[in-house]
């Protein structure tokens, strides 16, 4: 019996509509990096890209669990001393998408297939989005 690997090309793309309202981050993220990985299909392949793209709406209205919202910090450097600080509420106001792509690239491998798979992720702060053109599927995720 051989084992099947898939072909760049091979590979037939979906898109799916996941809707963020009252889900926490960390266990959506965990979920979008999966279909964007492949890792859905019975055809996955480490070295190809056989993930789905995703689109993602209501990104404003995602939750943490505990004092999250308080006590988590996002932190970046920006090429001169110290390094730049802002808190996860304070990111919610100012750029809510930023919140969930995150979690989600740190969620993926640390590889150049990982910026493609990142790039078919669509994060969207309200319920509207232009990819109906796609005709994405409606993906329920349970909410705990």
């Amino acid at each position: 019996m051989k084992t099947y690997m898939a072909k760049p090309g091979e590979v037939e793309q979906k898109w799916h509509t996941i809707d963020a309202t009252n889900q926490i981050v960390g266990r959506l993220a965990s979920r979008i990096a999966v279909l964007l990985m492949g890792k859905h299909r019975p055809t996955y392949t480490p070295h190809v890209d056989t993930g789905d793209f995703v689109v993602v709406v209501n990104a404003e209205k995602v939750k943490f669990s505990g004092k999250k919202w308080e006590q988590k910090e996002y932190r970046w450097y920006t090429g001169y001393p110290g390094q730049r600080t802002v808190g996860a509420a304070t990111r919610l106001e100012r750029k809510p998408e930023l919140i969930l792509k995150e979690a989600v690239r740190r969620m993926l491998p640390k590889n150049k297939l990982a910026y493609k798979m990142l790039t078919k992720l669509k994060v969207y702060a309200g319920a509207e989005h232009p990819h109906e053109c796609q005709q994405p599927v409606v993906t329920e995720l349970a909410v705990r």
